[in-house]
């Protein structure tokens, strides 16, 4: 995997290259987090009480974002000192080896209380994968774009999100309706984990035929390099480190309320069948996908501070309506509250990678830009599922969406506080 200093990257070849990466990441990411509500509570986690069988499944689900900022670290000095290629092709490999094993783990009826533990590292793999493999494919993008298109191409790593959701959800939804809900617990859940293998190989090949950003190429012939990207952060960008993690935890929460949170209460309290709920949040995920680039757009053309901004003053007023749409069990409301929200998704998740990446300069933007995003993860989503869960069965679903509302409020403060120093590509 040597770089070619002369070879320049084609517009396919990067656009390609970070949107095929975070499809597969975000595509085994997400088969987790179905199997985390349909499956694992039963297979990993046997108890008398569904709910806390759930709880306890959820808890493992947000391994992954405690993980996260390790991989950010480790992956993000690597990428920051000897380049973004290598470091996508080897957090691609951890992500792809740690969800292939969780196709082939035995259950908890077979092995007892290893299952679980053996499916929380693997879990634990997964989040130090894609803690690396995020920034490094924002960086591929946006590090090869023209000033004035940088929301553009930085949105097309974020276009994984929502394809890797669509492929991921469609995959459950194929194998529930093509098999009994035995066989399905038996073997048939354990085919989309099993299968991102021939995904990871597709992604391994494109990646190893990109060369290094230009940006990067440019720092290191200039001698710029630092020798701890992370302790460099530390004291030159609390600034941007704090308050860039504080502004994207509103992204984070308002993705895991509409997708796991969502298809649990709906499917465990609202009495919708598994299959419906797929299908709603299929349906979603097409607005979340449009609204990625529409958000790219108009961030460009007004600035990304801007467009954040307002995407999360808007998700702060759709949080008061949570109880409107999900306290009847109306098949119509839930799908028009679950398109709403993810409409709202694509306008702060577009422009978010390239805003975190303005943030830092080349030398320690790989570790920047991943650090703030994955560390807004553990704020933002590690838990919310079982906070959400916990707000809604104790007091009402009411409160889950206050809960967004003082999350929206917090990213709010922090784009108004956050430095505004942009800095050179």
């Amino acid at each position: 995997m040597k770089n070619d200093p002369n070879k320049k990257n084609s517009l396919k070849h990067v656009l390609f290259g970070s949107l095929i990466g975070t499809t597969i990441e975000f595509f085994d990411f997400y088969i987790y987090a179905n199997a985390a509500v349909l499956v694992f509570p039963q297979l990993f986690f046997p108890s008398s009480d569904s709910t806390m069988a759930t709880l306890e499944s959820l808890a493992t689900f947000s391994i992954a974002f405690l993980s996260r900022p390790l991989g950010s670290a480790f992956f993000g000095h690597y990428g920051d000192k000897i380049g973004r290629k290598f470091t996508l092709v080897a957090a691609l490999l951890t992500m792809g080896i740690s969800t292939v094993t969780i196709g082939f783990l035995p259950s908890y009826e077979s092995i007892g209380v290893a299952a679980p533990l053996l499916l929380m590292l693997c879990r634990f793999g997964q989040g130090v994968g894609l803690g690396g493999e995020w920034g490094g494919a924002v960086l591929l993008a946006i590090e090869n774009a023209p000033p004035n298109k940088r929301a553009w191409y930085g949105m097309f790593p974020q276009l994984g999100a929502p394809i890797g959701l669509l492929l991921s959800g469609g995959t459950f939804l194929l194998l529930t309706d093509s098999m009994s809900n035995e066989d399905f617990m038996n073997y048939g859940w354990r085919i989309p984990f099993i299968a991102s293998a021939f995904l990871v190989i597709v992604g391994f090949y494109i990646r190893t035929k990109i060369t290094e950003t230009p940006s990067f190429e440019t720092a290191k012939k200039q001698e710029e390099e630092v020798k701890v990207p992370f302790l460099t952060l530390v004291k030159s960008y609390k600034n941007q480190l704090i308050f860039g993690t504080f502004a994207a935890i509103t992204t984070f929460l308002v993705f895991y309320l509409m997708t796991v949170f969502t298809l649990s209460w709906a499917t465990s309290d609202l009495g919708i069948v598994k299959r419906d709920g797929l299908l709603i949040q299929l349906f979603s995920v097409l607005f979340f996908a449009l609204f990625i680039p529409v958000s790219a757009v108009v961030a460009d053309k007004i600035g990304r501070r801007k467009m954040l901004i307002s995407a999360t003053a808007a998700i702060a007023v759709f949080g008061f309506f949570f109880s409107y749409f999900l306290s009847t069990g109306n098949i119509a409301l839930i799908t028009v509250f679950a398109c709403i929200g993810m409409s709202l998704m694509g306008f702060t998740y577009g422009p978010l990678g390239t805003f975190l990446s303005e943030l830092f300069p080349t030398t320690v933007r790989y570790s920047g830009a991943s650090l703030t995003f994955n560390m807004a993860g553990i704020l933002g989503a590690a838990f919310a599922p079982m906070i959400a869960i916990w707000l809604a069965k104790t007091y009402s679903v009411s409160y889950v969406g206050f809960y967004l509302v003082a999350a929206a409020l917090v990213s709010l403060i922090s784009f108004l506080v956050i430095s505004k120093d942009e800095h050179k590509f």
